[in-house]
């Protein structure tokens, strides 16, 4: 072990590949040539297009499946995917072991591949890792070592050679049979496809599986069919009660309406809220909150937004009808309003993780964000952020594109002071996925706490009536609260379960198991 930049211990080696430790903000910078993709002939592809081949078995024998590959599949379908459990029974019938999953993210929905972790199917996951999957583990029962990186950094990964994808299995709920294929439409519509877009590239093998064949050309297409090795016809990739995702309802908590209130009086107050200005915030229940109390604002001020950034979700597309904003540049849909604005709209962009989150290009939007809104599972009174554990250790949630916000002019938290009477505003966070110098402002029931580096934002409020405190002061306020400070998690500090990337591939922190005792 290793004591990297943010004073974190973690491991110079993981599953067998040596890591760079967390170097700073802007500490690393890389060197040399991007990784290259398979070369391709069309002499190897049937003249007329047609790639279906009759089952994913078959497909998955002629990609040369083999132990130990690396095989990738992204998260757009959510709790409601079916594909990803099928591939995984699939693999274990052809006897095929010790595979490294590379998911964009899992579901509680994947609890079922738990008994392929268990008996060697699956070596380890390298994908954020919702529910089930993260405390199994937390549970150190995992062989390999878990590794979370966010939407840009996976990316990165392959981008960068870091990782190498053998088999890329790709849910489309709509296809051509040469390949091209979209999330828009279909029974099974999910939205953009944008994080599968790095397998499709990268991967020696692509399957696209889809349970929507039309007619060729599948348009608008997000993966190229020219990318696209076979193309498998199933009954069902998912369960379309549960591709949407489960968090976009706006909160009934008067305290989460508070501090969706908070925040956007501070965006206002701050003269965030200009004509012109840019926005991206999530899909929870206090974003969405704050989106209904900020379209007000700006109605009353008279103000539109340039763009904002999605996911996307009901309530920014009606801002986008209601012509709040000019664009919305987006990622991944979280309801079905907003599938069918991107299927329809053109002023609603599909992006990609290329272009929106990718640290190691040339620029990429989310440092062009004049505010950006996030939620977190702890801070701590220096300003540092934990999205993937709780305080007890276990690991529930993945990175999601979180990191990739941080480089927002204006980044903004909204944390509960209180969860389950357990308080999030913490001396030191759990688990560091979020460096102090990067998290502006912390909006809590119990008031605003600004970072002390942001003099300016301290400078544009200072006339408010928003009540700007300390993380110390509300901080000993729960304390008193709830009976004084929580019991730190009792982890097994001789065991890494999984480590957290920063957005340049860097290790950011370890996450160690549970102590069993």
């Amino acid at each position: 072990m290793v004591k990297n930049a943010a004073g974190r211990l973690v491991p110079r080696c993981v599953n067998g590949v040596d890591q760079t430790a967390f170097q700073g903000v802007g500490g690393y910078v890389p060197a040399g040539m991007k990784a290259k993709p398979r070369v391709s002939s069309c002499a190897e592809f049937p003249a007329d297009g047609n790639k279906i081949v009759r089952s994913l078995a078959d497909a998955l024998k002629k990609a040369g499946l083999a132990s130990g590959m690396t095989i990738s599949t992204h998260h757009h379908l959510r709790n409601g995917d079916i594909l990803t459990n099928y591939l995984f029974d699939t693999i274990k019938r052809l006897g095929v072991r010790d595979i490294r999953w590379y998911p964009s993210a899992s579901f509680p929905v994947h609890e079922h591949l738990i008994r392929y972790l268990e008996d060697g199917t699956i070596h380890h996951i390298e994908g954020s890792m919702n529910g089930p999957l993260g405390r199994f583990a937390s549970s150190g029962r995992m062989r390999g070592t878990g590794i979370l990186r966010s939407h840009g950094t996976r990316y990165q990964a392959v981008q960068d050679g870091e990782v190498h994808i053998d088999i890329a299995v790709l849910a489309a709920p709509s296809a051509d049979s040469f390949g091209n294929a979209n999330g828009l439409t279909g029974p099974s519509a999910c939205g953009p496809l944008g994080f599968a877009l790095v397998d499709s590239d990268y991967a020696d093998n692509v399957i696209v599986v889809t349970d929507h064949l039309v007619d060729f050309p599948c348009v608008p297409w997000h993966i190229q069919g020219n990318n696209v090795d076979a193309v498998v016809v199933i009954d069902s990739l998912g369960d379309p009660s549960k591709i949407v995702s489960g968090t976009t309802e706006i909160t009934k908590s008067p305290d989460r309406l508070l501090i969706a209130e908070y925040i956007a009086r501070f965006i206002e107050d701050a003269g965030i809220m200009r004509d012109g200005f840019s926005l991206q915030a999530g899909a929870g229940g206090i974003n969405l909150a704050f989106l209904l109390s900020l379209k007000e604002r700006m109605k009353r001020a008279g103000v539109r937004a340039r763009f904002m950034r999605g996911g996307s979700t009901k309530y920014l597309v009606e801002m986008l009808r209601e012509g709040l904003t000019e664009y919305i540049l987006d990622g991944q849909a979280f309801d079905q309003e907003g599938i069918r604005s991107l299927a329809a709209d053109p002023r609603h962009v599909n992006t990609s993780p290329f272009t929106s989150y990718n640290y190691h290009g040339k620029g990429n939007f989310a440092s062009m964000l004049d505010a950006v809104v996030l939620g977190a599972t702890e801070v701590d009174v220096n300003f540092n952020a934990n999205v993937v554990t709780h305080s007890d250790g276990l690991l529930l949630h993945g990175l999601g594109g979180w990191q990739d916000c941080l480089f927002a002019k204006c980044t903004i938290l909204a944390v509960p002071s209180l969860r389950d009477r357990v308080p999030i505003i913490v001396d030191r966070v759990t688990t560091l996925c979020g460096p102090s110098e990067l998290i502006d402002v912390i909006v809590t029931e119990r008031g605003i706490a600004v970072n002390p580096r942001r003099a300016d934002l301290l400078k544009r409020i200072s006339g408010s009536s928003l009540p700007i405190r300390s993380l110390t002061d509300m901080q000993t306020e729960v304390f008193a609260l709830c009976g004084g400070r929580p019991a730190a998690p009792r982890l097994d500090e001789n065991h890494c379960g999984a480590i957290v990337k920063w957005v340049d591939g860097t290790v950011l922190d370890s996450i160690y198991s549970l102590a069993s005792h």
